[in-house]
């Protein structure tokens, strides 16, 4: 088993790195290999993957984003291609936040994860993540401002939060918020 590489990157495809140790190139698939730079001297942690035909390394650029695939492919019908399609759409905080917050709106739009898949996270995974730094998008944490100086209370809005799109403007998702409040 491996715990991470150091290296030299050799070779960037659309679905992997090359990574040179010791005169050995790894191929290590990862979630967006362009975030790469060729030559670059980098440290990735690595989960070696067996299964019946299949041995595969895939790399992540912390320990933390590890961590959350692990989690993620322990879960049932969740395998390493849809747990990494995750990881490449979206920040570990991003998903961990989602997953706390029951927002399976957000996890449904990565692919290959639909409505019973998204739910099947959620169940899994809430209160077994690591929340301790989780930074709450600034976005919604206005819109939670902006709502509790209208006179709500955190508790109604929390379900109210999970299921906006924090990559919004804060006005539209006051807006959102308030028909979701007023419904």
């Amino acid at each position: 088993m491996y715990e991470y590489i150091i290296g030299k990157i050799t070779k960037i495809s659309p679905k992997y790195i090359v990574l040179e140790n010791n005169n050995i190139g790894y191929l290590i698939i990862v979630a967006n290999p362009y975030n790469y730079k060729l030559n670059d001297d980098i440290k990735i942690f690595i989960h070696q993957y067996v299964k019946e035909d299949v041995l595969d390394l895939y790399g992540f650029a912390s320990s933390k984003e590890k961590d959350l695939f692990l989690k993620l492919i322990s879960v049932s019908g969740i395998g390493p291609k849809s747990a990494l399609s995750i990881l490449a759409a979206g920040t570990v905080d991003e998903i961990t936040y989602a997953i706390e917050s029951g927002n399976d709106a957000y996890l449904k739009k990565f692919p290959g994860i639909g409505a019973k898949a998204s739910l099947q996270i959620i169940l899994d995974l809430k209160g077994k993540l690591d929340t301790s730094t989780i930074v709450t998008n600034s976005n919604l944490k206005d819109v939670e401002d902006a709502l509790v100086a209208l006179g709500y209370s955190k508790k109604e809005l929390t379900k109210i939060l999970a299921k906006l799109d924090p990559q919004e403007e804060v006005s539209k998702l006051v807006k959102e918020a308030l028909k979701m409040l007023i419904k």
